[in-house]
């Protein structure tokens, strides 16, 4: 369909394809709520008024909202593959995600990107990128690849491809880095945005990280900290995550003048939510809740992202925008009563379509240079008085708290009455070995292990437990299996999701991938731990750039100095 033809149908020459009739519609430039038809020709919206239409749809007094755009998302934190993930987000409402694959690139570089790419370039939901910043996140691990400017650049100028994704380095920013300044001066010269992750930066190093052309952030855990920023000139994203929850500490930021320059984003978030209680509908229904106007929450759901990420033909229902439509119960609940992506009804009552579309790519290779029989866990006590990572309820941040070692025939060993639990990262790249030793606090586990191969950012395996030989036993699992989660006990593991696609994705159904996880929490329960999700709280505890002490392969990380620390203090 030409464009000549859009023009002769919103002219009313031409008969439209659908008709949205006898409902309200939400403008969301200039907030009203009116009743009103929407014509639709070949994905597109043509006008909202009368007319003739080969096909109309009585949406009986419903209201009519653009579809939801999350702001900032990994994908690959679904655990499950790129259709899947659109099958389970597209009946709550988000028809538009911009994704960071930097999970995946982690693991293959520019071969996960493009294996991103292709695996979502034929769905029903709108897929874009972010080109990934930082893999590694530092040197202080061992990663499956190392994406420099030259390795992004033939990807920068691709039209799913938006701009550049979370600077994570932000202290390689802020010194003038060489080659973080030629990212950066790629995505300018391409004319396209660059995100931020600047967890608590403020003043002076504020400013250079801001001045260096960081135009957002999602990382503020605070109202002090989110105000700041906004005043910095920066867009602010709001997370609500499985692991991260931001919504309730920056809902006071949100006012009339704030609210343009903020979005929503999941950042993170786990199958179980996605199907239990939804993706940006959850935080819109949220916020609404809280007291926000449901109008500004809506504008920043749809909007202000898609003005943000130049995304002109999103993020409206007005003529000349992508027929991306959510019919909804009211503006209070947000139900959905049906979900249109490029003017193609998708979603009905909650559930999608079986004739809506999907692909099924080829998975990527396995990445998995592990030897278990190798891996040695015990600690020799070098001291009394240990570092040890303390977990914050909700938070991917951590405490660095001292603790007295439990000593046993020379070793340093868990100390479960008191929650203390030997955590270890183990390198799956290199073949070389590496391993990095330490103790946690905040996991509850009494006996056995859990492991996984999922380790924010690099994606090493990441095991915790009380005792040796169910950490080898979870270990000698997570290999055989490709990658995954695993649960331990002794020699034996009690519950597995394989995740073969990178270590990071399941290539079955996320109902499927739900399943295997209640087992897996279950088994954890059976361990004495008491918490909601440990293996989403395990997989952040390898990231050296989120305050304040965190593990690698290459052992305890300060994330404050940005240094490698002794696990025993002298």
């Amino acid at each position: 369909m030409s464009r000549k033809d859009i023009i002769r149908c919103a002219r009313g020459d031409l008969p439209a394809d659908l008709l949205l009739t006898d409902g309200f519609m939400l403008n969301v430039f200039t907030g009203d709520i009116l009743p009103g038809n929407i014509a639709i020709k070949n994905g597109t919206i043509v006008g909202i008024g009368n007319y003739q239409s080969i096909k109309k749809v009585d949406i009986n007094g419903a209201t009519a909202i653009p579809g939801f755009i999350d702001a900032h998302v990994h994908i690959e934190s679904s655990m499950t593959g790129v259709d899947e993930f659109a099958q389970a987000i597209l009946p709550h409402g988000t028809t538009t995600v911009i994704a960071d694959p930097h999970e995946i690139a982690n693991v293959l570089g520019t071969e996960g990107i493009r294996y991103m790419l292709d695996a979502s370039a034929e769905l029903p939901l709108n897929v874009f990128f972010m080109l990934s910043s930082c893999v590694p996140a530092t040197d202080m691990e061992t990663a499956g690849a190392r994406l420099t400017t030259d390795d992004l650049n033939p990807f920068i100028h691709e039209k799913r491809i938006l701009g550049l994704a979370e600077m994570m380095n932000f202290p390689g920013v802020i010194s003038a880095d060489e080659e973080v300044l030629r990212k950066i001066d790629m995505a300018h010269v391409a004319r396209k945005p660059i995100d931020g992750h600047s967890p608590g930066l403020s003043g002076h190093n504020l400013n250079a990280y801001v001045a260096a052309g960081i135009s957002s952030d999602h990382e503020c855990t605070t109202p002090e900290e989110a105000r700041e920023k906004l005043a910095a000139g920066m867009h602010i994203m709001v997370r609500e995550g499985t692991a991260a929850k931001n919504l309730s500490s920056l809902l006071s930021v949100v006012d009339p003048v704030t609210y343009r320059r903020m979005m929503w984003c999941t950042d993170d978030r786990h199958p179980h939510d996605l199907l239990s209680e939804g993706h940006i509908d959850f935080i819109v229904r949220s916020a609404v809740r809280a007291g926000l106007d449901p109008v500004k929450a809506v504008q920043m759901a749809t909007l202000n992202p898609a003005e943000y990420f130049r995304l002109s033909h999103l993020g409206a229902i007005a003529p000349g925008r992508q027929a991306d439509i959510l019919v909804i119960d009211n503006l209070k609940e947000f139900n959905m009563v049906q979900v249109y992506s490029r003017g193609q009804l998708v979603a009905d009552g909650g559930r999608m379509l079986e004739n809506a579309g999907s692909q099924k790519p080829v998975q990527p290779p396995r990445v998995m240079k592990v030897d278990p029989d190798t891996v040695d866990f015990s600690i020799p006590a070098r001291g009394q008085s240990m570092r040890v990572i303390e977990i914050i309820p909700d938070q991917i941040i951590t405490r660095s708290i001292s603790s007295r070692a439990r000593v046993q025939d020379g070793l340093a060993i868990s100390d479960p009455d008191r929650d203390l639990l030997k955590i270890a990262v183990v390198d799956r790249y290199s073949g070389k070995g590496h391993l990095g030793l330490g103790f946690v606090k905040g996991l509850g586990l009494k006996k056995g292990a859990i492991a996984s191969s999922i380790a924010h950012d690099a994606h090493n395996i990441i095991l915790a437990g009380v005792d040796d030989r169910a950490l080898s036993c979870a270990l000698r699992t997570i290999v055989d299996i490709g990658g995954g989660l695993v649960a331990a006990s002794n020699e034996r593991p009690l519950a597995v999701l394989p995740l073969p696609i990178g270590g990071l994705m399941s290539d079955e159904p996320i109902q499927k991938v739900c399943q295997h996880l209640d087992a897996l929490l279950q088994a954890v329960a059976q361990l004495g731990s008491t918490i909601g999700n440990p293996f989403m709280i395990l997989s952040f505890l390898a990231l050296p750039v989120i305050p304040h002490l965190k593990i690698t392969d290459y052992g305890l990380v300060d994330v404050d100095t940005f240094q490698p620390v002794p696990l025993f203090e002298t």
